[in-house]
């Protein structure tokens, strides 16, 4: 029982612990315009034309703060992708064509019941590292993905003034301080990152965004996450929308942001259901194998307790106690045992499944008091499984040959 108690306890938090983890690889879901053109991507960059293609609401976002798994999305961070044109203060002439992305670090969302959400790329891309320090949300500041910092050193480094504009006209409307340089290991390392409002303003898109990134705890998907919600049944459809899949999370997003379409993004998604499950199988399996040797310990002790009392339960069946008797004293032994037994074992499971989750996840696992009834209720039931089979003899034992000694 302090096996299955410590595997069970971990069980129950490798999930949302290791879904936590997770989140370090980026986000896991991709908010998109229905109505939105094709894009034109080239080494991952999108160069359409900023007025063609459909737009988001910014004012619209505090929405995912409402739905029925609210608490499960850890961040999300709108991307409005800009071509533009980059030259150093004074040197407007050797201005070069770039890619604007602009976004949130930190950004103070309005949520409809008054509160307000902190979310940005810091929530949803923990991964991207800087050399120096994000632009505030607020300022006219800039990062430059490394690989156009590597491409042009000592045009774009930080502490250097820079001029952003249009791609369609030779007029620059913004002058940026640049604060640091970030390496992504995506498209954005060929771009340069700016506040969300400057992109907007350069773009001529105010309130508006083209994508949008969101992180949220999810649990592997299973048979009823990969169905079509239209062909459940009010009770799987009820279990469906209840449960943390990344199909439901998405479904609610829509529901909340009419006209959008959301993706999974698969590289994270898949990896994130795949490990998580195969990590929870393996622990179900110890608990399980753990649960089968206890049973089989039981039955030999059983049946060895059997064997050495038999002229005791030769002289209760001699002065008339009945086999239902004799058998309702040892079962009420057994389970009396089992009580003490798992009690025991769940204590010493708890101080197990804190070294386990210390070494294992490096985070030591808490106790799980709601475990104890349900260790509780194993233990009898192993205890009664395991004494079934050597309590059964006792219906066939006589009396009469175990007092003469035979």
């Amino acid at each position: 029982m302090a096996v299955a108690t410590a595997t069970l306890t971990v069980a129950l938090e490798v999930g949302d612990r290791m879904a936590r983890e997770f989140r370090s690889l980026g986000a896991n879901l991709l908010v998109t315009p229905q109505s939105d053109t094709l894009p034109l991507e080239i080494g991952g960059v999108d160069y359409r034309p900023v007025d063609e293609g459909a737009y988001l609401n910014e004012k619209d976002l505090g929405k995912l703060k409402t739905i029925f798994w609210r608490h499960n999305m850890l961040g999300f961070t709108p991307f409005l992708d800009v071509p533009a044109y980059v030259a150093n203060a004074g040197d407007v002439h050797a201005a070069k064509n770039v890619t604007l992305v602009g976004t949130w670090y930190e950004h103070d969302v309005p949520v409809p019941d008054g509160t307000t959400f902190n979310t940005g790329v810091e929530r949803t891309n923990p991964s991207w590292q800087i050399q120096g320090r994000w632009f505030r949300d607020g300022a006219n500041e800039a990062v430059v993905g490394s690989s156009i910092a590597a491409r042009d050193p000592t045009a774009l480094a930080i502490g250097d003034k820079i001029q952003v504009g249009s791609s369609q006209s030779a007029n620059f409307g913004a002058d940026l301080v640049i604060t640091g340089i970030v390496t992504t290991g995506d498209s954005e390392d060929n771009a340069i990152l700016v506040p969300l409002a400057i992109a907007q303003k350069i773009s001529n898109h105010p309130g508006q965004f083209r994508q949008l990134f969101v992180s949220a705890l999810t649990k592997p998907a299973d048979t009823l996450a990969e169905r079509d919600p239209k062909s459940l049944t009010p009770t799987e459809y009820d279990k469906w929308f209840c449960s943390p899949y990344i199909s439901s999370i998405s479904y609610q997003i829509e529901q909340v942001l009419p006209g959008t379409d959301v993706h999974a993004i698969r590289r994270v998604a898949d990896s994130e259901g795949r490990i998580l499950s195969r990590v929870s199988t393996l622990l179900w399996i110890v608990t399980i194998a753990a649960l089968i040797a206890a049973a089989l310990a039981i039955v030999a002790t059983s049946a060895a307790a059997v064997l050495e009392r038999r002229s005791e339960i030769g002289v209760m069946k001699a002065i008339g106690a009945t086999n239902a008797a004799v058998t309702t004293l040892f079962l009420t032994e057994h389970l009396t045992l089992a009580l003490i037994g798992g009690t025991v074992g769940f204590v010493l499971g708890t101080v197990l499944a804190r070294f386990l989750g210390a070494s294992v996840f490096g985070q030591a696992a808490s106790p799980q008091l709601i475990l104890l009834p349900i260790v509780l209720g194993l233990a009898a039931l192993v205890a009664l499984i395991g004494g079934l089979v050597p309590l059964a003899r006792i219906a066939r034992f006589d009396p009469a040959p175990i007092l003469r000694g035979e």
